[in-house]
């Protein structure tokens, strides 16, 4: 394996080995907790602009498949594991990791204590760091670093959205089968792409919605005329990258689509944007929740399990126009909404899961209720 070289914000200086594409990149590094979905967990747009530090050290042991992509590509700039496994067994498997990242010039950095690095980011937050196999010298490191743009600065939502309408059609996966289901959908909704995962949009169509995904600039107008012309019943907003505080363009579609009064329902990066739409900024968490065990208290009182990935939050004062219905039982910070007077619902967190438990897939049976009046 060729060596890399990595510089984090704080000073620190270390050498790995690289077993993905070459070159040099930056990045914020966060860690995530989830013991198995590695190559779900790389696809999902939402980490486009990050490096992934996974916290199970055995990383590669089931290779990786057509079928488990949670969407077109991989957006993340690289991934972070303590030991990388080249030879790979599972049934369902039909490439290499390695060869995934290759693919789509994504940076693999083995070899690396990745306990002593997920402490680091926990006690001292998300961080950004350069990583290079061409450049060795921890100054030159640095100066590339300092004079390249933060993850808040960048919108990603340009890179990761859909370029062009599509109607997504495909149910859950199916075990037994070893097939993705067709549910018979009967109510359609429009879908903004701001970095939509694969498996929301299986679990949307599970409860009986047809789903048309548009990419992220699309006018607010479209969705409105198809509403009033009883087109669609509803709109789902979904996750995605980067902070959503420099989303201008989303803010102002959201607005608009608020104003229309129609039923929605948002996940992560459109739960933020219908908080910011309503005059509510979000704030940035100290290093994020990412991983598959956090757990959820839900307004009748249960705990959920859920997934989580997710760098930025809601403010409590929100609740001055929304009623809190999922709490974190982690930080107390808010992961539901219910806005008041009005048919729109959001969760921060991920019921979809992908990788994760799926305590939480109710939510988009709550939603297609709400789509179809009943």
């Amino acid at each position: 394996m060729k060596k890399i070289y990595l510089y984090f914000e704080n000073g620190l200086f270390l050498e790995a080995k690289s077993f993905g594409s070459e070159g040099t990149t930056f990045g914020e590094v966060v860690f995530n907790t989830s013991l198995t979905g590695y190559q779900e967990i790389i696809t999902d747009p939402s980490y486009a602009g990050q490096f992934i530090t996974f916290t199970m050290p055995e990383i590669g042991n089931v290779g990786v498949n057509a079928e488990d992509f949670e969407s077109a590509g991989a957006f993340c700039k690289g991934i972070i594991v303590r030991n990388y496994q080249k030879r790979y067994s599972n049934f369902r498997a039909q490439e290499s990791l390695e060869s995934l990242l290759k693919k789509h010039n994504i940076l693999g950095i083995t070899d690396i204590d990745t306990r002593a690095l997920t402490k680091m980011l926990r006690d001292e937050g998300a961080m950004e760091m350069v990583a290079s196999t061409e450049i060795s010298n921890k100054e030159e490191l640095k100066e590339i670093l300092m004079n390249s743009p933060k993850i808040g600065e960048i919108n990603y939502i340009k890179e990761v959205t859909t370029k062009e309408p599509y109607t997504h059609t495909s149910g859950k996966y199916d075990a037994r089968d070893f097939k993705y289901t067709t549910p018979k959908t009967t109510k359609k909704i429009i879908a903004y792409d701001f970095g939509i995962k694969r498996n929301i949009l299986n679990e949307l169509v599970t409860a009986g919605l047809e789903v048309e995904v548009v990419p992220a600039s699309t006018p607010a107008s479209y969705a409105i005329n198809k509403f009033k012309a009883g087109e669609i019943g509803g709109i789902f907003l979904s996750n995605g990258p980067g902070d959503p505080l420099v989303l201008d363009e989303q803010k102002a579609i959201t607005q608009e689509l608020l104003n229309a009064d129609i039923p929605m329902f948002a996940i992560c990066l459109g739960h933020q944007m219908l908080s910011i739409a309503h005059g509510f900024d979000t704030y940035k968490l100290k290093f994020g929740h990412h991983g598959g065990n956090h757990p959820v208290k839900n307004i009748k009182g249960q705990v959920e399990i859920t997934a989580q990935n997710h760098n930025y939050n809601v403010p409590d004062s929100i609740t001055e126009v929304a009623d809190v219905t999922h709490t974190n039982l982690f930080d107390n910070t808010i992961e539901g909404l219910k806005y008041k007077n009005k048919d729109v619902i959001s969760i921060q967190h991920h019921p979809e899961a992908s990788p994760g438990p799926h305590e939480s897939a109710y939510v988009f049976k709550e939603f297609a209720s709400m789509v179809k009046g009943v």
